[in-house]
């Protein structure tokens, strides 16, 4: 009987061994299929190709104003830079860099010297289309690539507060009977904006072009200024940044404004439309890039750049320099780069500045 319990002992001891060997064994086999599924998973996301993060300068970004300190394309750029920095739209730092010559040309050409480089920007304005038209530069707006519009300087024609001329009709009449007569100052240059307003107004008024008296002031508003002041000409075609000090002095009066509708700036003065001419002309003035930068480097930018144009930082400055937000996104403002190049081009074409 003891001899059959020990028996009996030895199997169910040999049955608990077996189930605990085959429990193990289970286990292990699970074990292992879950390694091997871990494994395979790990194997296909190495083969997946990283995602790359989105573009963003990694150092100091280089605003170029295509001329000397003061001027409208340096103010712009100094004005870029404090908004996108304090209004913390950009991380790393922003410098300006002054280069003065050609009619921007200098200043583009050295650009485009950093070919696909998103650190590198440009202010530029509508002499990057007519110094290609007229032949003072190999460069056109093709060679960049458009980031953004910014905005408008309109226009005026000014005269002295003690010129007979009170209003624009006046001025045109007066121009028209006797067109070599009335003395004209520009800067600083033929084939500007202030030139191209003032020829589009003759064409308005039926005046032939040809027969204007312009006296050219390379030194821009600071020769013209004193030159109407001091009676050498009869009457100027400049921005109204460069007058409106002069003209809320009472220095100056002015007889017509380029823009679309009155300014609250010069509410007083009637637009060119008022006065029953067809114009609406803004001098505009917007940033670019070299050419061959990235879609990522250009999304970077329209995106900057676009907030920059609604903080109240920039538009306060654009205020006191006595302009207006004028903003256009990369797309809309390639676009309008075209039309304004076949615009002037057709302009300068039938005024004979070129064939």
């Amino acid at each position: 009987m003891l001899k059959g319990n020990k028996i009996l002992l030895l199997v169910l001891v040999i049955s608990l061994v077996s189930l605990l060997v085959v429990g193990c064994g289970g286990g292990t086999s699970q074990e292992a299929d879950k390694a091997k599924d871990n494994s395979e998973q790990t194997a296909d996301k190495a083969q997946e190709p990283a995602k790359e993060e989105a573009w963003k300068p990694d150092s100091t970004v280089e605003i170029i104003a295509p001329a000397g300190p003061g001027g409208g394309w340096d103010m712009v750029a100094r004005f870029m830079k404090t908004t996108l920095t304090n209004d913390n739209i950009v991380d790393e730092s922003i410098i300006v860099t002054n280069k003065p010559g050609g009619g921007g040309a200098t200043g583009w050409t050295y650009l485009n010297g950093h070919e696909g480089d998103g650190h590198y920007l440009a202010v530029n304005s509508s002499l990057v289309l007519l110094n290609d038209l007229l032949g003072r530069s190999e460069l056109t707006y093709e060679d960049f690539t458009p980031i953004a519009n910014l905005e408008a300087e309109w226009e005026v024609v000014v005269v002295d507060a003690d010129s007979p001329y009170k209003t624009g009709q006046e001025l045109f009449e007066a121009i028209k009977a006797n067109p070599g007569e009335v003395t004209i100052g520009v800067g600083p240059s033929l084939g500007n904006d202030d030139h191209i307003q003032f020829l589009m107004l003759a064409k308005a008024y039926d005046i032939d072009p040809s027969k204007l008296n312009f006296i050219v002031y390379p030194g821009a508003g600071g020769e013209q200024i004193p030159a109407l002041l001091g009676g050498h000409v009869d009457v100027l075609t400049i921005g109204l940044g460069e007058i409106v000090e002069q003209y809320k002095a009472g220095n100056m009066r002015i007889l017509g404004v380029s823009s679309k509708e009155r300014l609250d700036i010069i509410s007083d003065v009637p637009t060119w439309t008022e006065q029953g001419t067809d114009l609406v002309f803004a001098h505009w003035r917007g940033v670019m890039g070299p050419k061959g930068m990235s879609e990522e480097e250009i999304a970077y930018w329209d995106d900057a750049v676009g907030k920059m144009a609604e903080k109240q930082s920039w538009k306060d400055n654009l205020e006191k320099m006595g302009q207006d937000p004028f903003y256009m996104d990369a797309k809309e403002y390639k676009d309008f780069l075209a039309q304004q190049h076949n615009e002037i081009k057709d302009l300068l074409i039938k005024v004979g500045l070129i064939k």
